[in-house]
């Protein structure tokens, strides 16, 4: 325990559970269209700070929408949540823009990050492969998370692994973008990666 002045009695202890929790950045990335803003917005115990922007006919006609026909608006900058886990630790998401022509800001956006979370969608693998080879030059621990659309997904997690060329030490995971315990897993998940990183680079 720590005694610190009080305004009325003098000192008081400080318990482990008063401390301020350490702060962990997170990093949430993915294509477009995949449930970026979606996984921020389902976990944060904070109104979540967006910045989307209106898709337009000319965006419309470089981002596939296909598979996404009633979004209508679009990550152009970040998205930030936060939530805390217990007494020690808070998590702070930084959802990426998930379009090529934004990839400039990711290097800002991971700096300092303890992990990511990559989501991907299955509709559309091919969209997804370019954030998993960025997570992998960057050397920072993540996990692959396949959003749950409508319930399920399209392929099964060897043929994702196989398709998007994911090696055998990172985890692949499926969870849903709109369900917070789900959601609360994967970070989870992300966290465990991390730590398993930092113990065997402190191992002799």
């Amino acid at each position: 325990m720590v005694s610190v002045p009080s305004p009325t009695h003098g000192t008081h202890s400080v318990t482990r559970a008063e401390q301020t929790p350490t702060p962990v950045k997170l990093v949430i990335a993915g294509g477009f269209g995949v449930g970026k803003t979606t996984t921020v917005g389902s976990i944060s115990e904070i109104r979540p700070l967006t910045t989307e922007a209106s898709i337009t006919e000319v965006a419309a006609g470089v981002d596939d929408l296909s598979h996404t026909p009633g979004k209508i608006t679009t990550t152009v900058a970040m998205d930030f949540g936060c939530v805390t886990i217990d007494a020690t630790l808070k998590l702070y998401l930084f959802g990426t823009p998930g379009q090529d022509r934004f990839g400039f800001m990711w290097d800002d956006l991971v700096q300092g990050a303890l992990g990511s979370l990559v989501i991907v969608d299955t509709r559309r693998l091919d969209d997804c492969y370019a954030a998993v080879d960025y997570f992998e030059h960057k050397d920072v621990p993540f996990v692959v998370a396949v959003n749950a659309f409508d319930g399920g997904v399209e392929h099964d997690l060897d043929e994702v692994r196989w398709a998007l060329d994911i090696a055998e030490d990172v985890p692949l995971i499926v969870f849903d973008a709109r369900k917070t315990g789900s959601v609360r897993d994967a970070l989870l998940a992300v966290l465990e990666v991390a730590l398993r990183r930092a113990e065997a680079a402190a191992a002799p």
